[in-house]
């Protein structure tokens, strides 16, 4: 390579670090403003940790509503189901909860979604659920989703969810500075090489990033879960009320064997039997047969 254009290559790399090196000085600035401020840094995590929450809770509000609208639910009338109405008081007086609305919706496959807390509730049925399900397994079905409103899981997660990912970016934004320095210098040494396209092998920033994702991922498989863990603890107590594990067991299994994978924005709320073993650490469902096994337990 000839002299002149490795000089100029070099030129080049060093603007480029003095780019990187003036954003995470001023990263740095900013960060140091604030923890030069008088608000100690207790103060300043219970805000955070407040705005987080508050923040969530408002989607939580919001996002039922969301929910509702994207499954074009409709609320059912008394009158069009009495029985189900009739099993949703009495399931309601033995439980902490008051009687949630009752919706119905085409859903991509048979399910049962719970929206909401123990006294602004939504239990949305899908139509053919109606169909497929005796008395005694709809009521099963009716009782888990109670479950879950009457130990609010639907706030917690989206509380969870929201405070998991307000970590991964306060670290990000405390690791930024140190990030914009190291990706100058690895541009910085790839330009003085002549091959500004191909890593440096100074590769501190790329380490900062896995250590960042690491974090994400473990945070949300903590989420993840918990989720999983609280359909357990719905099973168990849709059978402390009902008395009725096998027919919870049945509605499951014929809920399982109506449906098929389906994407999409409200692809989370529903149970995929073709997960492989690395999605199922992801997922917010345990397996049926997961669930199925616990229930058989719990008639011997």
């Amino acid at each position: 390579m000839a002299v002149g254009r490795r000089v100029a290559m070099g030129l080049v790399g060093v603007l480029v670090f003095a780019v990187y090196a003036a954003a995470a000085s001023f990263v740095y600035w900013v960060l140091a403003g604030v923890v030069r401020a008088d608000v100690s840094l207790t103060a300043t995590l219970a805000i955070v940790v407040i705005a987080t929450v508050v923040f969530a809770y408002a989607s939580y509000r919001f996002g039922t509503r969301r929910v509702l609208q994207e499954l074009d639910a409709r609320p059912l009338p008394r009158s069009r189901s009495p029985e189900a109405y009739e099993r949703l008081d009495r399931l309601a007086e033995r439980m902490d909860v008051g009687a949630p609305t009752l919706y119905v919706a085409r859903m991509p496959m048979p399910n049962a979604i719970s929206l909401g807390g123990p006294g602004d509730g939504a239990i949305v049925f899908d139509r053919a659920l109606f169909r497929i399900l005796s008395p005694a397994e709809f009521e099963g079905v009716l009782a888990h989703e109670l479950a879950h409103l009457e130990s609010r899981d639907s706030l917690v997660q989206t509380v969870a969810y929201s405070l998991s990912r307000t970590a991964v970016s306060l670290l990000a934004v405390v690791l930024l500075p140190v990030t914009l320095l190291a990706t100058g210098m690895s541009r910085l040494l790839a330009w003085l090489r002549g091959r500004p396209f191909d890593s440096s092998g100074f590769d501190v920033h790329q380490r900062i990033g896995a250590l960042v994702l690491v974090t994400f991922v473990a945070l949300t498989l903590l989420v993840r879960a918990h989720s999983r863990s609280r359909e357990f603890a719905a099973d168990e107590r849709a059978v402390e009320v009902t008395g009725r594990p096998r027919a919870l067991a049945a509605a499951l299994r014929k809920i399982e064997r109506a449906s098929e994978p389906k994407r999409g924005i409200l692809s989370p709320l529903y149970v995929h039997t073709d997960e492989s073993d690395d999605e199922r650490w992801f997922s917010t469902h345990p397996s049926m047969d997961e669930r199925i096994e616990r229930l058989q337990k719990l008639t011997e």
